[in-house]
């Protein structure tokens, strides 16, 4: 696949490619992912900069005792070293990986350097992403802190289960390993074992061979539950 193939098969990298310096058309490579491969490893030399066409992939920050911690989760557009290269750091901080089959364009920094310096729409479409994610991350930080672990994992079940389209199921079950629950949502195995007990003697899921299931009725009876919480944290002499 070339890049002519690919802007016409993903039509929004028009927008991010319309002035590219003519150069860079014999300057960049396309590669194809597939699921649970590591694109982008912390503490590395960073010497490309790349745009995610296709493909999700998770952000996670990994800790010398071997504990993975789940930043954000991300769909395309999206771009690879851009933050490092923004703020003129040498080496990257944190590793991506692929959650599905993903398509990356790479450039070389220098080229990427040299590009956005003389594009400014390009520039504004990059630091408007990393200003989004960034907003999504302030506006969010702390949750994980201030929320007791069964409000974490409830708000997790049903935003999983939103994007499963339990509004036209009767079910869905949660396809995560604990060890995924617990990079995802920072909740350790051991507290996340008692939790997903209390929600299960609270009626708000089902166990079914080792993972969580829920309900429409579930569903609807954790947005109540999440409510509350939020509610109570709002107004705690009420």
């Amino acid at each position: 696949m070339n890049l002519k193939e690919l802007t016409e098969e993903v039509p929004g990298l028009k927008e991010y490619l319309r002035n590219m310096p003519e150069e860079l058309n014999h300057r960049h490579t396309i590669r194809v992912y597939p699921p649970g491969t590591i694109i982008h490893q912390k503490d590395f030399k960073l010497d490309y900069f790349g745009i995610i066409a296709k493909g999700e992939h998770r952000v996670i920050n990994e800790f010398q005792n071997g504990n993975v911690y789940m930043i954000e989760k991300n769909e395309p557009i999206d771009f690879v070293g851009e933050v490092t290269i923004l703020a003129g750091m040498e080496k990257t901080s944190v590793t991506i990986e692929t959650l599905t089959e993903t398509t990356v364009i790479y450039f070389r920094r220098k080229d990427f350097e040299d590009w956005i310096e003389k594009d400014i729409h390009f520039l504004r479409l990059v630091a408007g992403k990393v200003a989004f994610k960034l907003y999504r991350s302030s506006y969010n930080r702390g949750a994980r802190l201030f929320y007791p672990p069964q409000f974490i994992l409830l708000d997790y079940i049903l935003k999983y289960a939103a994007a499963e389209g339990i509004d036209s199921r009767s079910q869905i079950t949660v396809k995560r390993t604990r060890q995924q629950l617990y990079e995802e949502c920072g909740v350790t195995v051991k507290t996340l074992n008692r939790t997903i007990k209390r929600l299960e003697e609270d009626g708000l899921v089902t166990m079914c061979r080792g993972k969580m299931t829920m309900t429409q009725e579930q569903y609807h009876l954790a947005r109540k539950q999440v409510h509350h919480y939020v509610n109570y944290d709002r107004n705690p002499k009420e």
